[in-house]
């Protein structure tokens, strides 16, 4: 069904070491062809699998990590049960170095375990990996992080952060789709993850049109892209993402940064809060709720509060470290009673 997906852009010759504000920026995704090329990790995984492993291993000081373990007969796919009400998989701690051999282990098996350790921070677990292996974001100071395993498939979900994901070692495919595609991809549970985020129930590899019939639809806007070792996606913020790692051993390592200051939050504390108070109101009030929001903060401007003082404005005025912070104890009061 995705066979025909469009192809997401490519661009070719951007400066690892000084990433243009036009792709930073940008709301839509584009393939970085050959940006970390010259990674001494990638031209490591180049040579086998065993190199890339040796490289890691440089860097491991025993830090733990956190792994997910899946049985063969899942096929790679970390997801659900069948009722939903629990996981086809198991979260382990484990030795990064432990990790890498069981991948090599099974490295010929036609139907391996699935084994994969996701966002884990690389200056807490390969100390000095960054000295020669990095990209370049000016004032920009983005969450760093690795991901290892074998062939795996993790569902669409999508992150706030805008995020730049270098493949460095084995293949993968992408597949994103624009954020109002989000009622044709039939999300799961909001506070139930694998992961964290809330994720598609379509299995992109045999999808199921009987019961998720606006798939359909979603697939007509979907933007796919295979990325070999040394290439980079721009995935922009809430874009949703599927991913697939296609060799006996993937490593990627991604940024994360926000176009916001960190006082500003999750945005998804204010959903869930919302599902909370509004969502189950008479339509009359949700309806008054729904101008509400419209009026303060969808289509809020400099005329919002203009008719107030400015130094009367409060919670009104322009957001600040200082206003959310006050914002932020006056919820905890009124959620702790």
């Amino acid at each position: 069904m995705l066979a025909a997906a469009k192809k997401i852009p490519e661009r070719t010759g951007v400066d690892p070491r000084a990433l243009p504000d036009d792709v930073l920026l940008s709301t839509q995704p584009v393939v970085l062809k050959g940006l970390v090329a010259d990674w001494p990790l990638v031209r490591a995984g180049l040579e086998s699998n065993q190199s890339a492993a040796a490289y890691i291993r440089k860097f491991y000081r025993d830090a733990t990590v956190g792994a997910l373990l899946g049985a063969p007969d899942i096929a790679g796919r970390f997801f659900y049960n069948e009722d939903l009400s629990g996981f086809n998989f198991k979260a382990v701690k484990l030795k990064l170095d432990v990790m890498l051999d069981e991948v090599e282990r099974h490295k010929d098996a036609q139907q391996p375990p699935a084994i994969y350790v996701g966002s884990t921070t690389i200056d807490t677990c390969l100390p000095g990996f960054r000295n020669d292996n990095d990209l370049g974001f000016g004032d920009r100071q983005p969450l760093v992080s690795i991901w290892l395993g074998n062939r795996t498939r993790i569902a669409a979900h999508h992150d706030l952060p805008d995020n730049i994901a270098c493949v460095v070692v084995g293949h993968r495919r992408f597949t994103l789709f624009p954020p109002e595609q989000l009622e044709n991809l039939y999300i799961g549970p909001l506070d139930f993850t694998p992961a964290g985020q809330a994720i598609s129930l379509v299995d992109f590899a045999k999808p199921d049109l009987q019961r998720f019939p606006k798939f359909a639809e979603a697939a007509r806007h979907a933007q796919v892209a295979e990325l070999s070792p040394g290439d980079a996606i721009f995935i922009p913020s809430m874009w949703w993402h599927h991913i697939e790692a296609l060799d006996s051993l993937n490593v990627l390592v991604n940024y994360w940064w926000r176009q916001s200051p960190a006082f500003m939050d999750s945005p998804i504390a204010a959903l869930m809060h919302a599902i909370m108070t509004v969502r189950d109101l008479p339509k009359e009030q949700r309806d008054a709720w729904f101008n509400l929001f419209r009026h303060y903060v969808f289509e809020a401007d400099q005329q919002t509060s203009a008719h107030i003082p400015e130094n009367a404005r409060r919670a009104l005025s322009p957001m600040d470290a200082d206003i959310a912070r006050d914002i932020r104890a006056r919820l905890l009061q009124r959620l702790n009673r």
